[in-house]
């Protein structure tokens, strides 16, 4: 897909300018970003999450996916009984779910949208969402939920009082939102990869389409096929790479055999 928001790039000094820009905070004089950003190696893909590849009754379809993974997973998967611990637990070993995968590093993203040699012929995107102004959308009882905590995303334990399940998420109003949720710290991918999930109010609502109506939250990042390869190697030599990302023997396995590929 393309969008009216879209900025191409053509070196990586430009790369870094787009994706840095909004970057300043004026109330704190500090770089504090109030974006999140999420790699695809294709500009083509939208926002469409897992849930949605499974057929077309995949809404009726969510409940029964999550409940049965609750029912045979270990009983110490998930810490505590939160709905939306175990849809976080579900979403990071691969069950569909409603859930998007964002990333607060701008490189972690750029991973992403690199990382994938056979797709080096087609042009890959950073979608960026300010995911702080966003929440000028939340329904009255999510935008307090936040406000007393002092933060801009849910956990599991915030949302759970105010929200316990899918269909009071839905409740709160008419209008569709998105929500940011933080996972607990589930193994070290999480907490390297230093990700964060989007999921929509309701599961039958895509993402892309919504921000269409909200230009003023996000932009994308346009990464010419040409430049992968720039940006790979760059990523590569600041350590941006799956044996950092994906701590563990697979990650390693998966760096070597891309370091040792050449076009």
């Amino acid at each position: 897909m393309s969008t009216g928001n879209d900025k191409v790039v053509s070196s990586w000094l430009e790369l870094q300018e787009a994706l840095f820009e909004h970057s300043w905070d004026p109330e704190i004089q500090r770089f504090r970003s109030s974006y999140v950003f999420r790699g695809s190696w294709s500009k083509t893909y939208d926002l469409s999450p897992s849930i949605m590849r499974i057929g077309s009754k995949y809404d009726t379809l969510e409940p029964h996916l999550l409940r049965n993974f609750r029912k045979y997973a270990h009983s110490n998967a998930a810490p505590g009984d939160s709905v939306w611990n175990w849809l976080a637990v579900a979403q990071h070993h691969g069950l569909p779910t409603r859930l998007l995968d964002w990333t607060y590093s701008p490189y972690v993203a750029l991973h992403f949208a690199t990382t994938d040699l056979s797709k080096y012929e087609e042009d890959g995107c950073v979608w960026c969402f300010n995911y702080v102004k966003s929440s000028e959308y939340l329904p009255v009882p999510l935008k307090k939920a936040l406000d007393e905590e002092g933060s801009n995303v849910f956990t599991p334990e915030m949302l759970e009082p105010v929200a316990p399940s899918f269909k009071s998420l839905k409740s709160f109003q008419e209008k569709d939102y998105v929500v940011f949720l933080e996972p607990p710290s589930l193994d070290a991918r999480i907490v390297h990869q230093y990700a964060l999930f989007s999921m929509m109010s309701d599961v039958k609502a895509e993402l892309s389409q919504w921000l269409q109506e909200h230009p003023e939250l996000y932009f994308r990042v346009i990464i010419p096929a040409s430049l992968k390869w720039e940006v790979r190697d760059k990523l590569d030599q600041a350590n941006i790479t799956e044996r950092v990302l994906f701590p563990g023997l697979s990650g390693l396995s998966q760096w070597l055999k891309r370091h040792y590929t050449h076009p």
